[in-house]
């Protein structure tokens, strides 16, 4: 069955199945909490059924309203930006550690806060990543089931497609998100077994071959990114610590690890925009010494960059090395997507700040400094961007040997 041939009725109620049955496997008698903005409250009710249809206790979900963020911003006193609601943020991560499943659905508008003051916008998002620290730790240890998902929304739509009329627009990034979510095959759940199989493979040659560090090279890259001791690759589905088998991001094209955050030296170069909560970076180049950022530039939006990177004090290493063919589907769709789970799953990529510990052997037990000494970088944020291109090589390193495993962005690692 094509895309054609199903109504976006019928396509949006199957990315909702998708969503719960693929990328949470919600169990029976699990609570879900979701988050969402106020526009995809059609899918939102979709994938509300769905999880009642396969057994959810409880189905909460917290709505984001943009006009009333940029009413904060607007009116609220000055002594409000570093408030965030820590209360909830408590209350969503006693949830987690009570087992309840997380679905976040993206589609806010990617440049919602242009224009304010960036002060204002550093201390909102800093005081929001201390609050849902706890929460966000659970889900980077990847202690529960959790899938984010996207959704079609009127601000992001006008933003991919600013020269379509807003109703084109919204059908033209909706879809994008159905197929690159899978939604619009003929049995998505069996294409998604069959994606994952193809990330796992990769993801187990990798292990096997236990690389000490990738060099990636390209336009304005050159950079060797060592990997963690007892690093770990993953892909696609996995088990949680819960036991449940999920698909935390859908759509993905990447495999990933993690990278030794003292081992990274060498200049690297974004090959796609950063879209990060409301503004825009682009043209990032950096150069790491002995794994921190000793110097950085942009073409634009320096000065969010610099003040992300005072964040704190891992804020300035890679927790998330990841490698994504060019060819990947997003990829050659030619959109920019101005949004981290499309653009990351176009390009390889690495991510500033914390490390996903579920990229570790045997991380159980072991102690922030322990996690530290084995190259696992500790940080309040997490955030992804793109370094790969049809102009990129990746070498595998161990014992001075290089392996290739990319070339011009394409896999060759066999």
């Amino acid at each position: 069955m094509s895309h054609s041939s199903l109504s976006h009725d019928q396509l949006l109620d199957r990315l909702a199945e998708t969503s719960v049955r693929v990328g949470l496997n919600l169990q029976k008698g699990q609570q879900l909490i979701i988050t969402a903005p106020l526009d995809a409250v059609p899918l939102v009710r979709r994938i509300t059924t769905h999880a009642y249809k396969a057994g959810a206790s409880l189905v909460t979900t917290f709505y984001n309203d943009d006009e009333a963020l940029l009413a904060r911003f607007a009116h609220a006193p000055e002594e409000s930006f570093d408030t965030a609601a820590t209360w909830m943020a408590d209350g969503i991560a006693k949830a987690f550690r009570e087992g309840a499943a997380r679905m976040a659905i993206t589609g806010g508008n990617p440049t919602l806060l242009k224009g304010q003051n960036p002060d204002h916008v550093s201390r909102v998002s800093r005081a929001a990543s201390r609050a849902n620290r706890p929460a966000m730790e659970i889900i980077t240890q990847f202690a529960t089931n959790w899938n984010i998902i996207a959704c079609a929304t009127p601000a992001w739509a006008q933003q991919i497609f600013p020269d379509m009329p807003e109703k084109e627009a919204m059908d033209a990034l909706w879809k994008g998100i159905f197929s690159a979510s899978r939604a619009d095959t003929e049995n998505p759940v069996q294409a998604w077994a069959d994606h994952n199989r193809v990330l796992h493979n990769r993801s187990t040659l990798l292990n096997k071959l236990r690389f000490d560090s990738l060099h990636f090279k390209g336009p304005g890259t050159d950079i060797d990114i060592g990997l963690a001791d007892g690093h770990l690759w993953a892909g696609g589905a996995e088990k949680a610590g819960n036991g449940v088998v999920c698909n935390p991001n859908i759509p993905t094209e990447e495999v990933f690890t993690t990278p030794h955050c003292s081992h990274i030296n060498g200049t690297v170069s974004s090959t796609k925009p950063l879209f990060h909560q409301g503004s825009l970076i682009d043209g990032i180049t950096v150069r790491f010494e002995n794994g921190r950022i000793v110097d950085a530039h942009a073409d634009q939006g320096e000065d969010v960059l610099n003040r992300i990177l005072e964040s704190d004090h891992g804020a300035r290493s890679i927790g998330e090395v990841a490698l994504v063919p060019h060819s990947s589907p997003i990829s050659q769709s030619g959109i920019l997507y101005r949004n981290t789970l499309f653009d990351e799953n176009a390009s390889c990529h690495i991510a500033l700040g914390q490390a996903y510990t579920k990229c570790m052997t045997d991380p159980e037990g072991l102690s922030e400094e322990e996690l530290i000494a084995r190259g696992a970088n500790h940080s309040i944020i997490h955030i992804d961007w793109m370094i790969g291109s049809d102009k990129i090589d990746v070498d595998g390193i161990k014992n001075g040997e290089r392996t290739p495993v990319l070339r011009q962005g394409e896999w060759v690692l066999d």
